[in-house]
């Protein structure tokens, strides 16, 4: 029987079309619908309360802009098989399926040392075996180990459609305008020259303001503040429940799947060596770190209750963020009102209610894969091609602290 082309509504793009059958394989299969049930923005919902759509969303999303980004390519002459066509849009529609529950607090606590690209690979590996290894070609684009290097800089690059359909999507969900950007008119622009993604100079605008826009969503959304604070607030809930499960007597309530990861210390090694590691990946989900945390709010341990009704509730910790560290005697003076406002608070403990640290952001690095502006002869790097000063300053990695604390003190910060 012949495939009839799926239809899937998306709030962005309006009608997105499913062209092949082993992609509506793949998106009805577990591993992927599991992405139904895992923000795209984890907690920025608390800040922006429209940010409630999910890592399935923007998976379909991204592979529409696959799908225009080589109908343009083909148009312009450049060469695209059948074959390499359905692996980039695997590819892409597969990029994010190794994000656990609310990513970057996951990969920094109840996992170490694996990032959610390795276990994308793993997860794309296995279904490789699934699909009876109708996934190879993909596979080797994801890790860019195929000869024909665009494909991957499609998929994962400074300028690929997995940026393009974030930034937009984000800043519809969140209503931050300054997200917005001519995804259509960059797509319409591109290029290929060398074996490179590049882009025609007429559009080189586009690409100004995509950076900026990234810039800008950055520091307004992805590391707002208040983010920050609840994100840092998740990460010490995790490290606090994992101490306990494995150095206190008392049984602590958990998802079956979440008690694995708090039991078992899980490194990288373990998700290639240990099949079970994956299954129980596969089984989390953002409910299942709520509706532990909820239970927590329970808890015996003062510590973990006291943090998971603050979280619940949203009475998130104090944040202020500055361009300079912040001085070591102001640091000790929180500890020393914390320890004195919770009896429940030692030295050794005081840090689950007093966090410290950095956040940084570059919009534009000149790496591997840059951003270049073809006029029709050379190729010229975007911060070169650029009249506008700020695309240069863009490149510059710009760093900022934080401080969270409680907001039972005060330290008369202004």
């Amino acid at each position: 029987m012949k495939f009839k082309p799926k239809i899937i509504n998306d709030p962005v793009y309006g009608f997105v079309t499913i062209q092949h059958p082993i992609l509506l394989e793949i998106i009805n299969h577990p591993y992927f619908q599991r992405l139904r049930r895992i923000k795209q923005l984890g907690l920025t919902n608390l800040v922006y309360p429209g940010a409630l759509h999910t890592r399935f969303h923007h998976a379909i999303g991204a592979m529409h802009l696959m799908q225009q980004a080589i109908y343009t390519l083909r148009n312009k002459g450049i060469k695209i098989s059948e074959e390499e066509e359905e692996a980039s849009l695997i590819a892409i529609l597969l990029h994010d399926i190794g994000h656990g529950p609310f990513s970057h607090a996951l990969e920094n606590t109840i996992v170490s040392g694996v990032s959610h690209e390795d276990i994308s690979s793993i997860l794309m590996k296995d279904l490789n075996q699934q699909f009876n290894n109708k996934l190879n070609l993909a596979i080797a684009i994801f890790e860019d180990k195929y000869e024909r290097k665009f494909f991957h800089q499609l998929v994962s690059s400074q300028l690929d459609t997995d940026r393009l359909d974030y930034l937009l999507r984000d800043s519809f969900f969140t209503g931050v305008s300054e997200g917005i950007v001519g995804a259509d008119r960059i797509i319409h622009m591109l290029t290929v020259v060398n074996d490179k993604l590049v882009v025609e100079q007429k559009g080189i605008y586009s690409i100004e303001k995509f950076l900026i826009a990234r810039r800008l969503m950055y520091w307004q959304v992805y590391l707002h503040k208040t983010v920050l604070s609840a994100e840092n607030m998740l990460v010490k809930i995790l490290f606090r429940a994992k101490e306990l499960e494995r150095n206190y007597p008392f049984d602590l309530f958990a998802t079956p799947a979440l008690k694995f990861f708090l039991k078992n210390n899980i490194h990288k090694l373990n998700f290639y060596q240990d099949k079970k590691v994956i299954e129980q990946f596969v089984q989390l989900d953002d409910n299942d770190i709520i509706a532990s945390i909820k239970a927590w709010t329970n808890s015996e341990d003062k510590i973990l209750s006291e943090l998971c009704k603050k979280f619940i509730h949203r009475q998130l910790f104090r944040t202020i963020i500055q361009n300079q560290k912040f001085p070591t005697k102001l640091v000790t003076l929180a500890q020393k009102k914390l320890i004195k406002t919770y009896s429940f608070l030692s030295n050794d403990t005081v840090h689950y209610f007093l966090i410290t640290s950095s956040v940084n952001n570059s919009a534009y690095i000149k790496s591997k894969f840059t951003i270049e502006i073809f006029d029709g002869k050379k190729l010229i790097d975007i911060a070169d091609a650029s009249d506008n000063f700020n695309i240069r300053a863009l490149s510059k990695k710009v760093t900022k602290y934080f401080l969270s604390y409680d907001k039972s003190i005060d330290l008369s910060i202004s």
